[in-house]
């Protein structure tokens, strides 16, 4: 028999944010997710989102034994921007048994019914800059931290529940270039700038950042306004993530694009390889983990490209492909071998013709699930 509990003191808590720690111990692709951010964005008191989100998270439980958990979120400003009555469902992980699924996204349905809401779709966060997607290919490929790892299971589960595909995403390997081919892309990257009136910003340390860090976030609400599932982040969200993503730069790795007056253009964000620190620290930072951080940040084989953005009237004019140049041509100089792009929409053609210029692969898929719960849905 399974039992569904829900989530409601800190122990609980703590028991579903570990949980995954559990089943994918063993698992040499799995990257653990800093567990102190974990807290940070399900704690209701937290969490920034709360202004215009609800939440509830659920254990299951067969035979005494923890088997399953599941998130379900009611994303307010989600339902009124794009007008759909949708829940989330995220944070799901569950052992191979159709009877713990079952119970689990019976659960998250009900509560979907409860709030009047007629679809189910996911996996999801509360805003579009947390881990977000299915893994449904690539399950013998590294992981980053800011994505999730499921096992193969997970999708036959889904379908014999009735989900079926919404929308894809994929993940990039792209290989650093030679010396010589990045000489030839600077060229071009050049020439595109100046075309446009715009400048490279040219960092030495993290400080220099800073006096940008609200314009980078004003970029992405404006940029990716159009991009599924995505709500404005607000203020209080923007604060947080500037406080999260700006604590671990290399300023090498931070290209910022201006024009004539001063004002951000484009932006693109990429951090060295944290994967090897936090699954040999196990998603732990102190006391040690911080340590190995540090000095992944320092000396890596492989980069992570987190954010980029543009404004809209820049868009068509090379800018991503030159802030893209500029963090391979750092990477090079310092040694590393290969990017891990983001997730990207599959119908994201503007970014992913940045990779005919190099050498590219797609080398993971995930996958956002939907289930409509009644036929006007």
């Amino acid at each position: 028999m399974i039992e569904i509990v829900e989530v409601k003191t800190r122990k609980q808590l703590r028991d579903f944010i570990l949980f995954p720690f559990k089943i994918y111990k063993d698992n040499p692709y799995w990257v653990p997710p800093l567990i102190m951010d974990e807290f940070n964005t399900l704690d209701k008191r937290k969490n920034p989102a709360f202004e215009y989100c609800d939440a509830k998270y659920w254990l299951a439980y067969k035979d005494g034994k923890l088997v399953g958990r599941i998130a379900g979120i009611q994303n307010h400003a989600y339902v009124k921007k794009w007008g759909n009555k949708y829940t989330r469902f995220g944070w799901v992980d569950f052992i191979d048994d159709p009877e713990v699924s079952k119970a689990l996204f019976n659960t998250v349905e009900e509560y979907a019914r409860e709030n009047g809401m007629g679809a189910v779709h996911g996996p999801l966060g509360f805003c579009d800059l947390d881990s977000q997607g299915l893994l449904v290919d690539g399950f013998e490929e590294m992981g980053t931290i800011i994505t999730y790892y499921h096992y193969p299971y997970y999708k036959k589960h889904m379908e014999q529940l009735g989900y079926e595909k919404d929308v894809d995403w994929l993940e990039y390997e792209i290989l650093v270039p030679e010396k010589n081919e990045i000489e030839r892309l600077n060229k071009i990257a050049d020439r595109s700038l100046e075309k446009y009136g715009l400048r490279m910003v040219e960092l030495e340390n993290k400080k220099q950042i800073l006096p940008y860090a609200n314009q980078v976030f004003e970029i992405i609400n404006i940029a990716y306004e159009e991009i599924y599932g995505v709500v404005p982040l607000t203020e209080k969200q923007i604060k947080g993530y500037v406080d999260q993503y700006f604590s671990y730069v290399n300023p090498d790795y931070i290209c910022l694009i201006v024009d004539k007056d001063e004002k951000l253009a484009g932006f693109g964000i990429s951090v060295p390889s944290l994967s090897n620190a936090v699954k040999k620290h196990n998603g732990r930072i102190f006391p040690f983990g911080f340590i190995d951080i540090l000095k992944d940040i320092k000396h890596n084989d492989t980069l992570d490209l987190y954010l980029v953005a543009v404004k809209p009237e820049y868009k068509l004019t090379g800018i991503p492909a030159a802030m893209l140049n500029h963090s391979l041509r750092n990477a090079h100089k310092n040694g590393i071998k290969k990017a891990i792009a983001s997730p990207q929409l599959e119908n994201n053609y503007a970014v992913q013709s940045l990779w005919r210029f190099f050498d590219a692969r797609p080398h993971r898929r995930r996958r956002c699930f939907i289930k409509r719960l009644n036929e006007n849905s």
